[in-house]
């Protein structure tokens, strides 16, 4: 049942039937699974519709691997859910970055902050700055998420 889902677009926030296309699972599928796993919960707005956001969407199509593609009951794929999501919150505790697929530069606090102040380091290979920018970009966007 492996199959190739969308590209999730760059938007706030998505519909019921936007995310069935997106995750490949039908509207009804998933406010069975909003029941099923308490961690789903699209904002619900006049005439009690769902709007999504991006993480929930990212969320979804976890819960489908897991039931789908790996095979896991309701009750296996809730459990495996709580256990991703309390290491995540490790992570954040942690301090660690929690985005899939981007590897974590380790960067002396002295070169940070040359570069936050604008100087360029002799000390940076070309293309270097561009990662440590990279990397600032995304502590800002884990200090946003952390109080959103």
């Amino acid at each position: 049942m492996e199959k190739t889902l969308p590209p999730i677009p760059a938007k706030r926030y998505f519909t019921i039937g936007e995310v069935g296309d997106l995750c490949g699972v039908k509207p009804h599928v998933l406010r069975y699974w909003e029941q099923e796993f308490t961690q789903l919960r699209p904002m619900k707005r006049r005439g009690n519709r769902r709007y999504y956001q991006h993480h929930e969407v990212l969320m979804i199509r976890r819960i489908r691997d897991l039931l789908y593609d790996q095979g896991f009951t309701i009750s296996g794929a809730r459990n495996k859910m709580q256990e991703l999501l309390q290491n995540e919150r490790d992570k954040k505790r942690n301090g660690e970055v929690m985005l899939d697929g981007v590897e974590v530069l380790e960067v002396d606090d002295v070169d940070l902050d040359d570069f936050e102040d604008g100087q360029s380091s002799e000390m940076l290979e070309e293309g270097s700055a561009h990662w440590l920018q990279v990397r600032r970009e995304l502590f800002e966007i884990r200090e946003l998420l952390a109080f959103g």
